[in-house]
Parts: C-alpha cells; sequence; structure tokens
C-alpha cells in the first residue's frame, strides 16, 4: 500500500493537470481579412511584371564576374601579423565580357591585392573597418586599379564576403 499511494497521488495530478489545461484552453480565434482597399491581387501582380521587366532589362545589360579565389590580406602591426583579412570581390561586365576579364584575371587579381595590401597599411581593417567610409575608400580604390586595367570593361566591384580573424 505504502508504494501504490505515490504512484496514484502522481497519476491524479496528472489528470488533474490536463483537465484543468483542457478546461482553460482559450477559444480559437476568428480571423476575418478586411480589404478597405478593394481587390489588390491585380495591382500586386502588375506591380511584380513590373519588377522583373526592370530587373530583366539590367541582367542583359550587364553581368557579374566572381572572382575565382578569395584574398588574404595581413594586418600587421608592430611587426607582427594582428589579423588576416579574407576578402571576395566580384565585378560588374558588360553583357558577353565575361571571358576578357578571365583572361586577364592574374593581373587584376595582383592589382587588386596590392590595393588591399595598402589598405591594409594605411590602417582600413583597423577598428570599425565596415563602416561606410572604410568600405567606400577601399571600393573606389578597387574599381580605380580595375578601369586601369580593364579600361570601361568593369563597370563596378563588388564586395561579396569580407570577415577578419585575429590571431
Amino acid at each position: 500500500m505504502k508504494k501504490i499511494f505515490p504512484i496514484l497521488l502522481a497519476l491524479i495530478g496528472v489528470g488533474a493537470g490536463v483537465g484543468a489545461g483542457l478546461m482553460l484552453k482559450p477559444a480559437p480565434v476568428e480571423v476575418v481579412e478586411i480589404n478597405p482597399c478593394g481587390e489588390t491581387q491585380h495591382m500586386a501582380a502588375d506591380m511584380q511584371d513590373e519588377e522583373e521587366l526592370v530587373d530583366s532589362e539590367e541582367a542583359m545589360t550587364s553581368e557579374f564576374v566572381k572572382l575565382n579565389n578569395q584574398f588574404v590580406v595581413p594586418v600587421v602591426s608592430d611587426g607582427r601579423i594582428e589579423a588576416m583579412v579574407v576578402m571576395s570581390l566580384s565585378v560588374e561586365v558588360g553583357v558577353g565580357k565575361k571571358e576578357a576579364v578571365y583572361l586577364r584575371e592574374p593581373k587584376l587579381r595582383d592589382a587588386f591585392l596590392q590595393v588591399l595590401f595598402d589598405h591594409a597599411n594605411m590602417g582600413g581593417f583597423q577598428g570599425a573597418f565596415t563602416n561606410s567610409n572604410n568600405m567606400d575608400i577601399l571600393r573606389n580604390a578597387l574599381m580605380e586599379t580595375a578601369r586601369k586595367i580593364m579600361g570601361d570593361v568593369i563597370s563596378d566591384v563588388l564586395i561579396l564576403d569580407l570577415a577578419r580573424q585575429d590571431t
């Protein structure tokens, strides 16, 4: 009897808890959709078609070329490597100009690395290195370098990934 009593109390407690939960469950809320503007499905479809048209026009005038490997830049302070910065870059080119970028990629990568090293040596990857001023300076320097090598083939340089790992 001493062994059955605790089990019986536990079963009664669980049963009372389940019963109370079912009794106190809130009633289902009825959701009513009210659309004061009338039927907007047609407007949404028209806006989506317009956005797709703009996107397709932009896609027809330019392509993006992702440079094959990431750029790894050491951040040196007091004669020792303080951190490593890893970046992925892409360039925007006109339609059909992808192959020209791939043919000149080694030279482009070399020039981009020099810009990144200079940026690191000037302290561009110290502190809040992702603030808009620092990123604009870096992006403009990369764009200027890309234009020197490729001319007007490249219309923009995009920074896809940027990570800093302190050592």
